[in-house]
């Protein structure tokens, strides 16, 4: 009999969080990484321009698949044939037509935790079996060759991400090419989630396809271009799958709105802009790394890209979704539970998404400062 796939609990709360709207309550939804900016002005003109004159329908830009190409050009220096690109609605969608054009029923795919929720239940769903390898501060939160060496046996498939969700972790060339060299000598397949980069405070983030030209790659619109809700990603296929990939593709999901994919192209070419975001990012991250020690936050994963921060909280609770829960009812503060990213010790953890606008982060510590001071240490 399979694992069951568990409920996403930040979905919990954040319908908790509407319920509170709804009541009149003020609340600061920290509790998902979603952009409270919008897509990109000109993007949102092309898209009314094209809704008058464009009829809808099935339909795959090749324009934005070129335009794509050209970014890992401009970020990597990889030069990639575009038929490899696959747009999908969303980056969900592509991280399942990975592990269903890759990989068998029963096949094992290792992940690191704390990791996106999603790895292990979308593992779970298409009937495969996921492998959580925990990964601590020690090592950057972030999986290392000398572990997935140790692996007995060798895995079929590996998800790795950076930057990470929760942590916000980014791993270094050094470490890509050694994942990506102990990968290719035991036969493992990798799928790299990279759906944050541009979205770094230090060094850029690196492409797996930099070090293994054989990845699958997930990708979206959501984060850095602030496209959450036009629902469009995409998946960089190896080219020996690409076949089978479109197979499924049109088989299971047809195509991305054609709205999307028009306002993406012109979103691409938005770069002031999308910087302003990021340097938005940049000033609310700083934010709290200078307000969380004083909160008796001092334990939390270095924050290198994506837009989290990964808090230790087991000196407060055991519990991290009571705890999120009676934040959010008492402040109007609405963070994730860590136990969504690691079903083992998340439970004394929490997430902060610092995505929202910097005035109600702002907002958001001055509600948190007594919260916190009041409550009783457990350890």
């Amino acid at each position: 009999m399979r694992e069951r796939v568990e409920p996403f609990r930040a979905m919990a709360i954040g319908q908790l969080a509407r319920e509170l709207e709804a009541e009149g309550r003020s609340v600061i939804h920290m509790e998902f990484g979603q952009p409270s900016t919008g897509a990109p002005a000109a993007a949102l003109a092309a898209v009314r321009e094209a809704l008058d004159r464009d009829p809808p329908g099935y339909w795959e830009s090749m324009p934005l698949r070129q335009r794509i190409a050209r970014l890992y050009r401009e970020r990597h220096g990889i030069d990639i044939d575009p038929a490899r690109i696959l747009l999908t609605c969303g980056a969900s969608p592509a991280l399942l037509l990975a592990l269903l054009t890759r990989f068998e029923a029963g096949d094992r795919i290792a992940y690191a935790t704390p990791g996106y929720v999603a790895y292990r239940n979308t593992t779970i769903a298409a009937h495969m079996r996921p492998l959580a390898i925990a990964c601590g501060s020690d090592v950057g939160y972030q999986l290392t060759a000398e572990a997935i060496a140790a692996l007995d046996p060798a895995p079929a498939g590996l998800i790795i991400a950076s930057p990470a969700n929760p942590t916000g972790t980014i791993i270094d060339a050094d470490a890509f090419r050694a994942i990506a060299d102990t990968c290719r000598q035991r036969g493992i397949t990798i799928i790299s989630d990279e759906i944050y980069h541009g979205l770094h405070y230090g060094e850029a983030a690196h492409s797996i396809l930099e070090f293994a030209d054989d990845a699958f790659v997930v990708n979206s619109f959501s984060k850095y271009w602030s496209m959450v809700d036009w629902r469009l990603g995409w998946l960089l296929v190896p080219a020996s799958h690409i076949d089978a990939a479109r197979a499924l593709a049109g088989n299971l999901f047809l195509t991305p709105p054609s709205p999307s994919q028009q306002a993406a192209l012109v979103a691409m070419d938005c770069g002031d802009e999308l910087q302003g975001h990021h340097a938005m990012y940049a000033r609310n991250r700083a934010l709290l790394l200078d307000a969380l020690p004083a909160l008796g936050l001092a334990n939390i994963a270095p924050p290198d890209g994506a837009f989290y921060l990964w808090a230790d909280v087991g000196h407060l609770t055991n519990d991290s979704m009571d705890f999120c829960t009676r934040l959010l009812r008492d402040t109007g503060v609405a963070l994730a539970p860590g136990v969504d990213f690691d079903p083992v010790d998340g439970h004394r953890f929490i997430r902060f998404s610092f995505a929202p606008d910097t005035a109600r982060v702002e907002e958001a510590l001055r509600r948190l400062a007594p919260w916190f001071a009041a409550q009783p240490r457990i350890d």
